[in-house]
């Protein structure tokens, strides 16, 4: 951390002793290149800004100046801890304003991916999130879990972390042998390790004392800043976008959307542990229901979307993710606009963090779960 007051957002407090303090861009907690100003007084934090775009480029213009299924592998780039979510996103919104059809199969398969994304996405934030507060054992199990979710991207598609994996009208290819036997191995294994890190953090006397009571933010709170995903549905919301506004398959799907009322760190922990065990539920039901045919359905050669305008969203791990595109009928998109949530939730930090202690200031991050490619785009 650097002391100071050189370029920082916040005015030097008139009270004597209060300070202000620069977290990041290079701390390892802000996960990612994230600057935070901290105005304190002793060891409680009087208010907050945060200075982002170190990681700006450009994306939204990128994709103004590519045909629409060549900016498929830079939403890789977006949130590049849940990269199939970033691919599922677009791809979506190309098919709805190019009114394509895909096929069953390959919903289906993009659920299955999708959903293991939303798991490999919770290990990395449970992990890192528990490391970041003291407790370094998860980290290492956490990791250990999320290696096989990777094998099976990898298997799949032939990338782990940018992965490409889905293409405009549905994928690049069909499931490989084995790889089903493969993922239903990890669903067997994956409760009893889930169980494990409950085990270790949920009734955990020191993971409670820096967890119950920080970070407030309450229901209202979240409706005007326009906030969403698990943070939201730690505050008592019960908004997902796989049961509101369905995309995909979700709709023929049994799961429940889980929620806390306290709104603190804690509660946001709980809402994620077991969003895991409900993607466990859609993924045993999408092999069980998972049908033959075509992975691919028919998309022109020359793709070009008719005048108009289109908005589609859907709920990646960290909330919801959206892209907007206008269309001047042209082989490209006009305009490009993404609607990132670690961005949007970012900007709720005061909120949290106001009356906090200094050490508390990591935890509260890591509950927002933000990624900085998503946030400056």
């Amino acid at each position: 951390m650097e002391t100071g007051t050189v370029g920082a957002f916040l005015e030097p407090g008139e009270k004597e002793g209060d300070f202000i303090l620069n977290m990041g861009p290079q701390h390892p907690a802000t996960h990612g290149v994230l600057r935070v100003i901290l105005r304190t007084e002793g060891e409680n934090v009087v208010d907050c800004d945060s200075d982002i775009g170190y990681l700006h480029r450009g994306q939204e213009k990128t994709a103004e100046n590519l045909p629409y299924v060549e900016f498929t592998p830079y939403t890789d780039r977006l949130d590049y801890i849940a990269a199939p979510a970033m691919n599922l996103t677009w791809v979506e919104a190309c098919e709805r304003l190019l009114q394509l059809e895909v096929p069953e199969r390959a919903k289906y398969i993009r659920v299955i991916i999708a959903e293991l994304t939303r798991l490999a996405s919770h290990l990395l934030w449970l992990g890192t999130h528990a490391m970041d507060i003291g407790a370094l054992t998860l980290f290492l199990y956490c990791f250990r879990e999320r290696e096989m979710v990777l094998d099976l991207f990898e298997g799949f598609g032939g990338a782990r972390l940018t992965t490409h994996i889905f293409r405009v009208g549905g994928l690049p290819n069909d499931l490989p042998k084995g790889w089903l036997e493969d993922l239903e191995a990890f669903l067997d294994l994956f409760p009893s390790r889930l169980s494990d890190y409950h085990k270790l953090l949920t009734k955990n006397r020191i993971w409670l004392r820096r967890t119950k009571g920080i970070g407030v933010v309450t229901a209202d709170e979240c409706v005007d800043w326009g906030l969403s995903g698990p943070l939201i549905r730690g505050s008592g919301i019960a908004l997902d976008l796989r049961r509101k506004q369905p995309y995909e398959i979700y709709d023929r799907l049994d799961f429940d959307i889980p929620t806390q009322e306290e709104g603190d760190v804690y509660a946001r922990y709980l809402v994620r542990m077991e969003e895991m065990n409900q993607s466990l539920r859609i993924l045993r039901q999408c092999v069980d229901q998972l049908p033959s045919g075509p992975f691919i359905g028919k998309v022109p050669k020359r793709l070009k979307a008719p005048k108009g305008e289109l908005y589609h969203a859907t709920e990646s791990p960290r909330g919801e993710f959206g892209f907007y595109i206008y269309s001047d009928g042209g082989t490209q998109p006009a305009r490009v606009k993404i609607r990132a949530p670690s961005f949007i939730n970012l900007q709720a930090l005061p909120v949290l963090i106001r009356g906090a202690l200094l050490a508390d200031v990591v935890a509260v991050i890591g509950s927002i779960d933000i990624v900085l490619g998503e946030v400056d785009r």
